[in-house]
């Protein structure tokens, strides 16, 4: 299965616009916004998990990454409310689950096969940093593959996003504006290699997750 599978290209997707389409386990919905491969696939998603539902116990042979964007994650190592990222590296396993309902935006398969950096962490505390005027930022992980970061903008700041390696940004509050395109949130946006574009926060500004430079480094599972 191919999602939005050619990187060469821009896209986003406004998420609230798609279909939610179920997994093979019950109560677990997922609206696809990048693809490559079938069940075991490089993937990026956004998945619901409804009341009580969960996946078997497995191991991320290409890592795992999300954010939990409303109710609480969980698995055998604690719960993870709203806000929370996690990075699971390749080599992990968990069995998630969802005791109460939650949603997620989580990635697959696209880690360092290296990395072995495996935390969490509340996005409604990490300490901001100011870059310029109304715009701040708090890294959250960085390495020779990528560079994945929390980004705050005032009311209608405007500023230049892109990589030379690529940039993904999904909203979690506020609004962007590209052109004529709103994102607003839970909206996504991937930048191809060396895309460079301009955005400007809403009349509310604009809280977003990031990700550069990792379109360098593709990775997709061997079955696929």
């Amino acid at each position: 299965m191919d999602v939005n599978a050619d990187f060469d290209h821009r896209v986003h997707v406004h998420s609230g616009r798609i279909d939610w389409v179920p997994s093979p386990m019950p109560g677990v919905d997922r609206r696809m916004l990048d693809r490559v491969g079938d069940e075991v696939a490089r993937a990026t998603s956004i998945v619901r998990y409804a009341e009580g539902s969960a996946f078997p116990e497995h191991t991320h042979g290409g890592g795992e990454e999300f954010i939990v964007l409303e109710g609480t994650f969980q698995d055998e190592q604690g719960d993870y409310p709203a806000g929370t990222y996690v990075r699971n590296p390749p080599t992990t396993h968990h069995i998630p689950r969802s005791d109460d309902g939650c949603t997620i935006f989580v990635k697959l398969w696209q880690f360092d096969a290296a990395d072995r950096n495996q935390f969490s962490l509340d996005l409604n505390t990490v300490p901001l940093v100011d870059l310029e005027h109304g715009r701040a930022r708090a890294e959250l992980h960085r390495d020779a593959h990528e560079t994945v970061a929390i980004e705050q903008w005032q009311p209608h700041g405007t500023y230049d996003v892109g990589d030379a390696g690529g940039a993904e940004i999904l909203v979690l509050d506020g609004l962007l504006q590209m052109d004529a395109t709103r994102l607003a949130r839970h909206d996504w946006l991937r930048l191809p290699k060396g895309d460079l574009i301009s955005l400007k926060a809403g009349p509310e500004g604009a809280r977003f997750w990031i990700k550069t430079g990792h379109l360098d480094h593709l990775r997709v599972p061997e079955s696929n």
